[in-house]
């Protein structure tokens, strides 16, 4: 099994660590040898997301070693490698540290607690290659927004008469006394990351310029966080939004002289209420705007209105909606709802690029249900989709499709009878049987002789339940097929079953029929087996009749034991469905 293996460090360097500091580089080696090697395994599966947990759980082990024992690991960024304690962390050549260090990441620093859904970001990130048009790492960092990992950003320096040796020295000097500025356990949160000039001249001397720094702190507690998420959202979403969308009616209602610089305004607030998941305040200007348009002589703020719904359904501002419904519930959902519902046809094939985004099942029936009402009037956009190679997505459009009532809906679903995924026919099928139209029936009735075993047997249960008669006929032409004895027993039986369910003279009296047959030497197995599949059909007709003939059977001693026991079963099967539990333990 292959293990951790040393980096090749300066033999005198590596003795003068004290032993608690070689204690540390060993874990830390333990975990870059992980990662490297959880990263190379992910990209040899790069296809199969679902297993990129497994692939870093060892390397999240050993994190966890380090930080439950020694608190958050700092890890220094260079060129080729990461140090801790001056000592090189990967024993092999890796172009992972350069992507850090090539966008000026000088510390990685690994808090407490890290959660393997933050080491698969974090490494999805160092795989990223924003040469071939993804996001520089230092971006994606901030994008991310972990919990558990910061890091220190060092733009550029410059110093009169320094080699690039001496910059580097400097370099760490000033990260070091910023990034120790930041350990504090003071609740003054303003003076947290203050850091004025005459600090920096106090402390350091040759350095020209600063170009610029970013210091990631310490985190702060649950409680600071929570206390300024309350502080802010209620200055932006109870002060600032609403004065500022006030202030911009006031002026649409005193008059619209520049039409053009109205609308670029409501677009930038349209923006930044996106950016806030403030839907009620999108809606609320819908509203506003569609009244003063009712108004006499209110054509240029009707263009505006039809302006604004245009900007909101645009396909980058569907895909920030789909950032908030991918894996959180909104904070009001009606909210969502409306906003989507205003807006128009040309937003359908956005909005269905969004749900393929979507992971939460109630965001994703949410957006199914909204879509539902674009279905009835413009149904191609959702047929289209019902050859996906996805299953989901042909589930998603079959709701939609059912939901809107469209009067060919049952027309559309035949074309997902011929899809190779089972279980997306078996739930289409189902769905067709609750149609009851005369077009359903012909669907039903085409799936009896479908290659499939199971969805034939699905068929046969469905068809009773919209004409009684044309059912046993459909079914009997299948019984007396001679290719109908090479099914498979279940098959058989549940086929009887759907006969026996018809509950017509004619199915009756086949069962009883059969119950009589006197078997012989040559055809004693067939008999038996016709008998068993009589017995299934009474159990499917489930009426009055049918229990009295399955009591009879039971007292007919010289039927055989295969068929006495079947019987009964099925007559105590009977009795439960049209009397209840509480008429079992008599005959027992």
């Amino acid at each position: 099994m292959a293990q951790p293996q040393k980096a090749t460090p300066d033999a005198s360097a590596e003795a003068e660590l004290s032993p608690e500091a070689r204690e540390k580089v060993e874990l830390a080696r333990t975990f870059t040898f992980h990662l490297l090697k959880g990263i190379k395994q992910i990209g040899m599966y790069r296809h199969n997301e679902t297993r990129f947990p497994e692939f870093l759980g060892k390397a999240l082990e050993a994190l966890n070693a380090y930080t439950e024992k020694h608190g958050a690991l700092s890890l220094k960024v260079e060129m080729q490698n990461l140090l801790l304690y001056g000592e090189p962390l990967f024993s092999e050549d890796t172009p992972l540290p350069y992507k850090f260090f090539r966008d000026g990441i000088r510390q990685l620093i690994f808090r407490p607690g890290m959660l393997v859904e933050e080491l698969v970001t974090f490494t999805l990130i160092a795989l990223s290659e924003p040469e071939r048009g993804s996001e520089d790492v230092l971006a994606q960092l901030w994008r991310a927004a972990m919990e558990h990992v910061e890091y220190v950003v060092v733009e550029g320096f410059s110093m009169e008469n320094a080699s690039e040796e001496e910059v580097q020295v400097e370099v760490d000097k000033v990260v070091g006394y910023l990034y120790s500025r930041l350990q504090t356990n003071s609740d003054d949160y303003l003076r947290f990351a203050r850091v004025s000039a005459e600090d920096l001249d106090a402390r350091l001397e040759g350095v020209e310029q600063i170009r610029g720094l970013v210091v990631g702190g310490r985190h702060a507690s649950d409680e600071l966080k929570a206390k300024l998420q309350r502080e802010v959202m209620e200055e932006e979403n109870a002060r600032l939004f609403p004065k500022l969308v006030s202030a911009v009616f006031q002026v649409v209602e005193g008059g619209v002289e520049d039409a053009a610089l109205l609308e670029e305004i409501f677009v930038q607030l349209l923006d930044m209420l996106l950016l806030q998941d403030d839907f009620s305040t999108i809606n609320q200007i819908v509203l506003k705007l569609r009244a003063l348009s009712q108004r006499e002589g209110g054509e240029p703020l009707g263009r505006m209105l039809e302006n604004f719904l245009h900007k909101m359904g645009e396909e980058q501002r569907l895909q920030r909606l789909g950032e908030v419904l991918r894996t959180t519930r909104p904070k009001n959902a009606s909210d969502v709802t409306r906003y989507i519902q205003v807006l128009g046809r040309d937003s359908i094939i956005p909005l269905l690029t969004v749900l393929e985004t979507i992971e939460l099942p109630e965001n994703r029936l949410l957006l199914c249900d909204v879509l539902s009402g674009f279905a009835r009037e413009q149904p191609e956009p959702f047929v289209a989709r019902l050859v996906s190679d996805r299953p989901q997505t042909v589930r998603d459009m079959v709701y939609v499709l059912e939901k809107s009532n469209h009067p060919d809906r049952i027309k559309m679903f035949g074309q997902v009878l011929k899809s190779p995924n089972l279980v997306v026919k078996l739930e289409v099928l189902q769905i067709i049987g609750r149609g009851r139209t005369g077009e359903a029936r012909r669907l039903v009735v085409d799936a009896l002789n479908d290659s499939i075993s199971q969805v034939r047997t699905i068929a046969a249960k469905l068809l009773p339940e919209f004409d009684r008669d044309k059912a046993f006929v459909d079914l009997m032409r299948v019984v007396r097929d001679a290719a109908f004895d090479k099914r498979t027993p279940d098959e058989r039986a549940a086929f009887y079953t759907a006969i026996g369910s018809t509950g017509t003279p004619g199915a009756l009296s086949m069962m009883q029929q059969l119950l009589t047959v006197k078997p012989s030497l040559l055809n004693k197995k067939r008999v038996l087996e016709d008998k068993l599949l009589a017995i299934h059909g009474l159990g499917g007709a489930c009426s009055i009749q049918s229990y009295k003939m399955l009591q009879v059977v039971v007292e007919d001693k010289s039927q055989p034991l295969e068929v006495l026991t079947a019987a009964r079963k099925a007559m105590y099967q009977t009795r439960k469905t049209l009397f209840g539990d509480s008429a079992l333990p008599e005959e027992a």
